[in-house]
Order: structure tokens, then C-alpha cells, then sequence
């Protein structure tokens, strides 16, 4: 397959954040409704969903950090689709805390660099909520000393949830470089180049929006 899709279904009653309101998704003009206003074999179905921004796959702008940082209408596409990307895969064992030495060697400048942990397994059980794999402080910032323009992983959080400075979302989003979280079948996508996307609606005064997320996988030979 060329395209690879890595983001999570939005669903009814779903949770993707402890704590945060599930999505309720249902009809605002059904099509049973809609008979009564066109012509006879005529229907449409308008939905309706109230959710936080916050819910499956989505990604962070510099506004969900910073008041001052750029929301999601003001981020330009090419920081968002088309990016040469590349993979870092957290080796079985390695523990929660993702630290600098695995990043090290890595062609990572220019690229969106998709952290993929496994962690992805879990979705829509209660593991996936707590003890979940996340970047330190100082890998935030190896990835911004070799220019890295975003920064995706598999998991409930790119912080530590217990670390209340969340020092990941700090670092990265004061730098104006998006952050995707939950992503999900990273493993996948096979070894070679690939391009990344993850383009969510352009909305002003929001920080962050789910997004549809996928490589496209370029062909060899």
C-alpha cells in the first residue's frame, strides 16, 4: 500500500484522555428528517458532534501552549503535509522515559520524526490511560538542536502526565514545531522513504484539532 493511515476512528462515547468529555456524535438533520424538505426519493444526512478539540488523533499548535504562539488557522501547509519523515522505533524494554541516545544517529534534521512505541496496542482499554511511554525534557530538546519541524508519537502523551510543567509541549511548542499525539500503526510502515501528513481544520483560536494523519510511502526502483 502506498498510504498508510496512522490515525485513530473517531467514535461515539469514546475516551482518548482521562478526564477530558467523550465525543457525542449523532444526527443534527437525519435522513428520515430530511424527506420532508426535498423531492420525493430525495435524502441527506447532516451530523452532528460535540467533542473537546483534544479527541483521537490530533495535533498540537504553539496556541495550545501559548497564548501568543500561532493557532491552528495560521500554521502553513507545507509545516503540516508532504513532510520527509522518519521513524524512530523505542526498542522492547527500554522503560517509560524516551531519552536522547535513542534519537542519536538518526537523520533527523528537517524531518517529522514519528516516535513509535507500541503503545498503540492499548487504544480503548484502560491500560492505555496511565504508564505510558513519553519524551524527556532533554530529548525535546536533542530533537530541536538537529532541527527537527514535527514531532509525532503512539502514545496517550508526548510528556509525562505526572510532570505538570510539561516540559516536552514546552520545548517543542515555544519553538513553533507541532506535536501529533495517538498516532497508531507506525509499525506498518516498511523501512525506506516516506512522506508524513497530518493537516487539521483551520480554526481560529483553537491550539489543536483532530487530524487524519498518514505516510504516503514513496516507491522504490
Amino acid at each position: 500500500m502506498s498510504f498508510i493511515d496512522l490515525s485513530h476512528t473517531i467514535e461515539h462515547g469514546m475516551t482518548t484522555y482521562p478526564g477530558l468529555p467523550q465525543p457525542i456524535i449523532c444526527d443534527y438533520l437525519s435522513r428520515e428528517g430530511s424527506r420532508t424538505r426535498y423531492a420525493p426519493g430525495v435524502e441527506f444526512q447532516i451530523g452532528k458532534i460535540e467533542m473537546v478539540a483534544n479527541t483521537g488523533t490530533y495535533l498540537d499548535s504553539p496556541f495550545h501552549r501559548y497564548a501568543d504562539g500561532q493557532d491552528l488557522s495560521q500554521l502553513r501547509l507545507d509545516a503540516l503535509a508532504n513532510l520527509e519523515a522518519v521513524i524512530v522505533r523505542i526498542p522492547a524494554g527500554t522503560g517509560r522515559a524516551i531519552s536522547p541516545p535513542v534519537f542519536q544517529g538518526v537523520p533527523l534534521a528537517g524531518k517529522a520524526v514519528l516516535v513509535q512505541t507500541g503503545w498503540d496496542v492499548h487504544w480503548r482499554t484502560e491500560h492505555y490511560l496511565s504508564g505510558h511511554p513519553f519524551l524527556t525534557g532533554d530529548s525535546a530538546q536533542f530533537l530541536l538542536d538537529q532541527g527537527v519541524s514535527l514531532v509525532g508519537i503512539d502514545s496517550l502523551n508526548i510528556d509525562d502526565t505526572e510532570d505538570l510543567a510539561r516540559p516536552v509541549h514546552s520545548r517543542l511548542l515555544a519553538a513553533g514545531v507541532p506535536i501529533v499525539e495517538h498516532l497508531c500503526n507506525l509499525g506498518r510502515v516498511p523501512p525506506g522513504e516516506f512522506r508524513f501528513f497530518a493537516v487539521p481544520a483551520k480554526v481560529a483560536g483553537f491550539g489543536s484539532w483532530p487530524v487524519r494523519a498518514f505516510v504516503h510511502v514513496i516507491p522504490t526502483g
